[in-house]
């Protein structure tokens, strides 16, 4: 029998209570879900005129439909690359930038982070759309994007690498150190790669946070999913069906990122093991191993 950590292991009647309520919720759930279909039905949300531009190759607006998601869905995933790609990068750089900074300066890196932590994602873009054509700095509405979802992004995985590395326990910098690794040498060959591998499930749900605010593209008319759904929409007045598709196509995406980070988590978990494995039984092929 395993213990949890979190909590005691429930008794009988708790078992009983949140069977009891467990039923009680799914009842409830699957009424509200009923009244919903109902309602939908009474509207003609169900008929399939409705439905066909989305899901009969027969209807003249088929391939026109989604050839114009394709096209947005390419766009969102353009968008959600280029920002993650530099997200991480700057959110590195700013979190290293804190670790090592020193008093004098460190006010600066805190103050940089905390006042983009407090902007919504939303302001950020927009004025990355308003104000850099001001000071000359002509982009396409791709980059404005971009530059929005990353100084926003940036800071967010900026304070999860941080934490990654705090996380650590102290010994590991200490022999570093002892080895005579150099103090940016430690955080790069030793920390930092450990904070990664820790802090590896915060960082992908970040990843599809942002994937998902590329939809607020929407603001700078940037050609993405949400705004191609609309312009859709005013053509062939089916606002649910197709935000009702619109909402599948994020969350097979989603899925698959996060079966990516699943996949990635078990492979790096399995070499720190086999890691490991080769140090407890060959200490000198481990450590030849390692100073390759």
């Amino acid at each position: 029998m395993t213990a949890s950590v979190l909590y005691d292991a429930p008794g009988p009647r708790a078992r009983r209570r949140t069977l009891l309520g467990s039923v009680v919720a799914g009842v409830l759930v699957a009424g509200l879900l009923a009244l919903v279909g109902n309602r939908l039905a009474d509207k003609g949300q169900f008929e399939a005129d409705k439905w066909a531009p989305l899901t009969d190759p027969a209807d003249d607006n088929f391939t026109l439909v989604w050839n114009l998601l394709g096209d947005a869905l390419v766009n969102t995933l353009i968008a959600a690359v280029l920002a993650m790609a530099f997200s991480l990068v700057i959110g590195t750089g700013l979190a290293v930038l804190r670790i090592v900074a020193g008093r004098s300066w460190r006010w600066l890196v805190v103050g940089f982070i905390e006042l983009f932590r407090g902007i919504p994602v939303v302001i950020l873009i927009f004025f990355a759309a308003r104000v850099l054509p001001g000071f000359g700095i002509d982009l396409s509405n791709l980059w404005f994007l971009v530059i929005g979802l990353t100084a926003y992004n940036s800071v967010i995985i900026a304070e999860i690498v941080r934490a990654g590395v705090n996380s650590l326990p102290k010994g590991q910098r200490e022999a570093a150190e002892s080895l005579g690794l150099r103090r940016g040498q430690v955080l790069g060959l030793v920390l930092l790669p450990q904070a990664f591998r820790a802090m590896l499930p915060a960082l992908i749900s970040q990843l599809v946070v942002v994937l998902k605010d590329t939809s607020l593209g929407f603001i700078i008319s940037y050609e993405e999913t949400v705004r191609t759904a609309g312009i859709i929409i005013q053509n062939l007045d089916n606002p649910i069906q197709v935000y009702f598709t619109i909402a599948v196509i994020f969350i097979a995406v989603n899925y698959a990122v996060s079966r990516l980070a699943i996949w990635v988590e078990r492979r790096l978990s399995r070499g720190s093991k086999t890691a490991a494995t080769l140090s407890a039984t060959d200490p000198a092929a481990a450590g030849a191993g390692g100073g390759g």
